[in-house]
């Protein structure tokens, strides 16, 4: 297993995001937004920095997080119900468009994977809207598969796809070798899924890269983020069934934690120690 991190939930400074990877022994690192920008949205200047960053510090790119259909099924029905995290706002019809820039950075940067969803929720996920958003997907699977790249369909509780059952059943259904999953328990845990074993046995077939985020119910009885191996996900068992299975992918922390000082690096710092003791200690014993 390869640890990994969302650079920018350390820092929007690339270069010292890498710095402080690299002390936790990562050579992986998933590019969402980079100096202050989406990483989609970036211009020339700032793409070719990145490579330079990365380059320096022999930093490779497992995937693209890119916001590809954090949009609404409907042309049109109003604001994000969930966080963009500094994505500019784009609407169903800009999707294939984005697509394709997408594809291209994982040329750039020889990255196997580019992150998707599964649209802003706005209702229950009924059958006809189930049958909606896997319509919405074959072309894009379809596209993806000939580039010789794939998509990887997050289960995202501010999405329709919430669950690791929810996004098991849509990739099964398209049935397309270009369309996998990024299993984030976290944000089953949020989406009201028990994540280990429940959410995982229902996902681990598709399951081909990792987001780690933990989490907890408050006093209030609001769900908050926590540093990992601190809160009421199981990953302790989590990274157990991965290293039994042999899963020898990228396992990438979202810290999404808040530290008292409100600092980014500090609460990742946090969390990072956390992952990595209990990823050894998963895959000492397996």
């Amino acid at each position: 297993m390869r640890l990994s991190v969302i650079t920018d939930e350390i820092s929007q400074d690339l270069g010292h995001a890498l710095e402080v990877m690299a002390e936790y022994g990562c050579k992986d690192a998933e590019l969402r937004n980079v100096y202050g920008k989406y990483i989609v949205d970036a211009d020339e200047a700032l793409l070719a920095k990145v490579e330079a960053d990365l380059k320096t510090r022999g930093f490779t790119v497992p995937c693209i997080d890119t916001p590809l259909f954090k949009c609404d099924l409907e042309p049109a029905s109003g604001a994000a119900s969930g966080p963009t995290h500094n994505a500019q706002d784009r609407s169903l019809d800009d999707q294939m468009t984005l697509l394709q820039h997408s594809i291209d950075l994982c040329k750039r940067f020889d990255a196997p994977f580019i992150r998707i969803f599964s649209f802003w929720k706005r209702g229950p996920l009924t059958p006809e809207v189930e049958d909606r958003i896997a319509d919405a997907l074959v072309r894009p699977a379809e596209i993806a598969a000939r580039a010789g790249v794939t998509l990887l369909l997050e289960n995202e509780h501010a999405c329709y796809l919430g669950t690791g059952k929810e996004t098991a059943r849509v990739i099964e259904r398209i049935g397309s070798p270009a369309l996998k999953m990024i299993w984030d328990p976290g944000n089953a845990f949020m989406a009201g899924e028990q994540p280990f074993p429940s959410g995982y046995e229902a996902a681990k077939q598709h399951v081909v890269h990792v987001h780690v985020k933990d989490a907890r119910v408050a006093e209030d009885n609001k769900l908050v983020w926590t540093v990992v191996g601190e809160g009421e996900i199981d990953y302790v068992g989590q990274f157990s069934a991965l290293a039994a299975s042999g899963y020898d992918g990228v396992i990438a922390l979202e810290t999404h934690f808040k530290s008292a000082s409100g600092s980014g690096e500090e609460a990742s710092r946090l969390c990072l120690a956390g992952m990595k003791r209990l990823v050894d200690s998963a895959v000492a014993a397996a």
